[in-house]
Order: structure tokens, then sequence, then C-alpha cells
């Protein structure tokens, strides 16, 4: 081999391990890219939407693709249009459009339905589904084996469907027995804090053993109220007792608190502005620096009127972010609107570049949602 062709040969592997370093580095570098603002904003918002399945077609696969929500919510009527025709027709049907959904994420999604068991359960027996209790149920049978047997079922459920948050349990304290929308409809355990907190902790480690995410609601406490704030302002500023945040407590002790939603009660001894969903003092006040609570709040729905009926659709949001809120749920079925993820991405981007909201506050948020999602994988 001669001189020339042996430094040619040197040149070309220097050459070939340059440009094989360079695309390494560059695919790395792609990977562990910090995510811009408008994928940290999508990762704060879950939208439900209509449809047994979806195609390239559908509003929603069109906010999955880009990156404008960060999760679904399923549900199995349609209180628009007055239809049960929504999301849930069958076991194989709610799987299939689970795995649709997730085909189209890039980012893996959290699919949240509300499978309480009893009145509240998307996932119902005429769909082929299996029946449930309510909690008012267990906590008279007050028997954990019971509760165990049901919370187990249910999740193993959840986890079949590919669905991997259940907003649930209800940790409301059943202060007033005839409240339409808690205990009136058997949606409390016990009016005993303590019953409260040991079925909730069992549901929770059912649904754990099937990797399966939960939501103790409603914060600060839902359980005394007269009114149902679906419906417009709740005030149980002369009804809530301190005792209803023992669960919170309790549960947050003990790490088994996975996320919370907000209530949109109102209560002038905590806050004498706002309800809880809207109200710094009660979400960064009381959960966060008073209960210690680091993990994801996600509000109730945003669409429900104590909240539309009193606030602007972006005041609602400016503040319910501010307030310490990570995760907005805007339920799309009292009311639907196909564009409500772009409309509310808009929103808080446009609030984050005036500087109303902290970007710092959107990374807050964004961080805790990233971590309860790598649970998942």
């Amino acid at each position: 081999m001669t001189i020339q062709r042996t430094i040619l040969l040197i040149f070309l592997l220097i050459l070939i391990f340059i440009v094989a370093q360079f695309g390494i580095t560059k695919s790395a570098t792609v990977q562990n890219a910090e995510p811009g603002l408008d994928e940290k904003i999508g990762e704060l918002i879950r939208i439900g939407f209509r449809g047994f399945e979806v195609d390239d077609n559908s509003p929603v696969v069109r906010d999955i693709k880009a990156k404008r929500i960060g999760g679904v919510i399923l549900f199995d009527y349609d209180v628009a249009l007055q239809s049960p025709r929504r999301n849930v027709e069958s076991p194989e049907q709610v799987k299939a459009l689970v795995e649709s959904l997730e085909n189209y994420a890039e980012t893996p999604l959290l699919v949240l339905v509300d499978q309480e068991g009893g009145r509240v359960a998307r996932l119902k027996e005429r769909h082929g589904f299996y029946p449930t209790v309510s909690a008012r149920y267990l906590g008279e049978v007050d028997h954990m084996d019971t509760t165990a047997f049901y919370a187990s079922r249910t999740a193993k459920t959840l986890r079949e469907l590919g669905i991997n948050v259940n907003i649930a349990p209800v940790v409301d304290v059943n202060v007033n027995p005839d409240n339409p929308v808690i205990g009136g409809i058997e949606r409390s355990f016990s009016s005993d804090t303590l019953k409260v907190t040991e079925h909730a902790r069992e549901f929770i480690l059912q649904h754990r053993n099937q990797n399966v995410i939960t939501v103790l609601k409603h914060f600060p406490g839902h359980g005394s109220s007269t009114e149902d704030s679906h419906l417009g302002l709740t005030d149980v500023t002369d009804t809530w007792i301190e005792s209803e945040l023992y669960p919170y407590q309790k549960l947050i002790e003990e790490g088994h608190a996975d996320k919370i939603m907000t209530a949109h009660v109102y209560n002038a001894n905590l806050d004498p502005d706002y309800p809880a969903t809207l109200s710094r003092n009660v979400i960064t006040g009381i959960l966060r620096e008073q209960l210690g609570f680091d993990g994801v709040i996600i509000s109730d729905d945003m669409n429900m009127k104590a909240i539309t009926d009193h606030y602007g659709f972006e005041q609602a949001i400016k503040l319910a972010l501010n307030a310490g809120v990570d995760v907005l749920a805007f339920g799309n079925n009292l009311i639907y609107d196909p564009d409500i993820a772009i409309k509310a991405h808009r929103i808080i981007k446009n609030l984050v570049e005036s500087g109303e909201i902290p970007e710092e506050r959107i990374d807050e948020s964004y961080n805790r949602v990233m971590k309860l999602k790598s649970r998942l994988n």
C-alpha cells in the first residue's frame, strides 16, 4: 500500500468517525431536547370529545397530533345532546378507541374516566361491563375485603381497556346526607372521616396494583354542600367543617395521593373572593403548603356552571393556573365545542407571553404531570 493510499484511508476513517459522532450527538440532542412552551401547555389540558371511534379527521386527533392536549376524558352520555351515544358502547369498542387515540400520540396520553361505582360509572352493565356498587354501600358493609374486591375488579377492567386514570375515589365526608350531588346519590363512603380514609386507601391500593392512577375528590370538601356545582354557585361557608380535610391530610401523609381534584365550592372563611378551584388561598395555601401535597392537582370540569356563570373563559383559566392548579379539565359535555382545546391552549400561551401567568408556573405543572406519566411507563 502506498503512502498516499494509507493517508487517504486514515482520512476517510477519521471522516467516518466524525460523521458518526455528529449523528449520535444530534440524535441524542433531539431526543433530550427541552420541550417548547406549546408542548408544555398541552400537557396541562384534558378534554372530552365525541365519538365511539376516531380517525384523522376527528377534532380530538387533530389536538393530539398538535400536542395541544395531554389526555382525554371518556363519557357514556352526551349531556349537550341528551343522548346516550358518546364514547362508550361496549368493552371491545372502548378498548379499540383508546388504542386508536394512543396510536396518534407521540407522548403517552392520560385517559381518564369517572368509574366510582353506583350512580357515577361511565362503564355500565348495560354496555357489557361488570355491575358496580356505590361508595355508600361499601361504607355500610364496612369490610375491606368487599371494598378490595370491587376496587380490584374495576381497576383490572380499566387496565385491560387501556384507561390509566380513574377519577375516583370520592373522599368527601357525608356531612349532609341530602346533598344532591354527593350524599343524596351515595357517592360518599361515610360521615365518619376514618371510614372514608380507610375505604379510599383500599380503593387506591387496588388500582395501584393494576398501575391505574387515582384521583381524590373534591378538595377541600363537597360533602356538606346543599347545592350542585354543575348547576351554579355552591356556597359551603356555613356548612363546611375542617374535619373534611382529614382524608386528604392522612392519605397525603401516607403517600397514597396520586392526583387531587378541586371542587368549585365557595367558602368565605377560606377565601372571601373565589371558589376553591380559582383560589390561591385554598390550592396553594392549604393543599400545597398546609397539607404538603406536591402531586398533580386537576380542576373539576371548567365547563360547570359554578365557573361559567360567574367567570369568563380566559379569566377562569388565568385564576386557576395562578392559584396552583396543574391540569385544566374541560369535559366538553355540558356544552360542546370541537375547538375547545385550541381556544384554551391559545389563551394560556397568550397569558404566559403577556406575563399574566409566569412561565415558571407552567414549568412546575408540566414537571409534575410528566413525573406522574413516567410512573405508567
